[in-house]
């Protein structure tokens, strides 16, 4: 029998820091992973990052994932990080089917594309031994929460193939009004309860439509790479998945970890 995933996931990734920061909260929740969130096994991973926005969708189609850096001005050790997992190849082209069995007219292949920090950062923590096959599929900022919604829609059926969903980004995601202060920005703080209080009630519509429901929405996102992931692990839950709040911090005064865990109705 085939393993059966009831549950998609969106983990905000924070700074790239978190792979090597032992005092961020958020890298303590990701390493109890397997132990306390989520201890089933997956067949693989599909990872939709917030670091990976192409015109149309994309996937990585390698047998071996490199180690992207996509960050600079950070600490050397950073830079001699690995996260050797391997590629999915079969899920790379199994997602490619779905998506365009449900209208996506073009879906890119990527032949040379590993994992960049979105991916590798929060699972190098969750999933050290890094022996369980992992594609990415990338987000078109270009486009807006439904069309990412339904994106997620297309990915539903694995599930129950054994394949966990996860939206990588940050809930909120203005760089420039990083403050290295203590309290929160009352803008961050306003759009992040809205987010919670919108998921926490099942009002998808309204997250889909973010840009004009909630509070702050253009301070807290100037560009939407980095929420459109959670557009898409919503989507692939179903329309009567309950949301569930999994970790909460924050850094910097304007920058949440808000992760969310969205469990399917059936």
């Amino acid at each position: 029998m085939a393993l059966t995933m009831k549950d998609t996931f969106y983990i905000s990734h924070g700074a790239p820091t978190l792979a090597i920061d032992k005092s961020i909260p958020a890298r303590h929740f990701l390493q109890s992973w397997k132990d306390k969130v989520f201890p089933q096994k997956p067949k693989a991973i599909l990872v939709i990052s917030g670091h990976w926005d192409t015109s149309f969708p994309a996937v990585n189609i390698v047998h071996r994932n490199d180690t992207i850096y996509d960050f600079y001005g950070f600490p050397d050790s950073m830079y001699k990080l690995k996260y050797p997992a391997p590629g999915a190849p079969e899920l790379a082209l199994r997602v490619k089917e779905l998506l365009m069995a449900s209208g996506f007219k073009r879906v890119d292949e990527d032949r040379e594309r590993g994992l960049d920090h979105g991916a590798w950062v929060p699972l190098m923590l969750m999933y050290p031994e890094a022996d369980i096959p992992v594609c990415q599929l990338s987000v078109q900022s270009k486009r807006d929460g439904n069309y990412h919604y339904n994106l997620g829609k297309a990915l539903a059926p694995l599930k129950d193939e054994g394949v966990l969903i996860m939206g990588s980004g940050s809930a909120t995601h203005n760089l420039r009004a990083l403050r290295m202060v203590d309290g929160i920005v009352p803008w961050a703080l306003e759009f992040d309860t809205w987010l919670k209080d919108a998921l926490l009630q099942g009002r998808y519509e309204d997250v889909n439509c973010y840009q004009e429901k909630a509070p702050h929405a253009k301070m807290a996102h100037p560009w939407p790479d980095h929420f459109y992931p959670l557009h898409v692990a919503m989507g692939a839950a179903g329309e009567n998945a309950k949301a569930k709040l999994i970790h909460h911090s924050w850094q910097h005064g304007a920058l949440s970890y808000a992760s969310y865990q969205f469990k399917s109705a059936s």
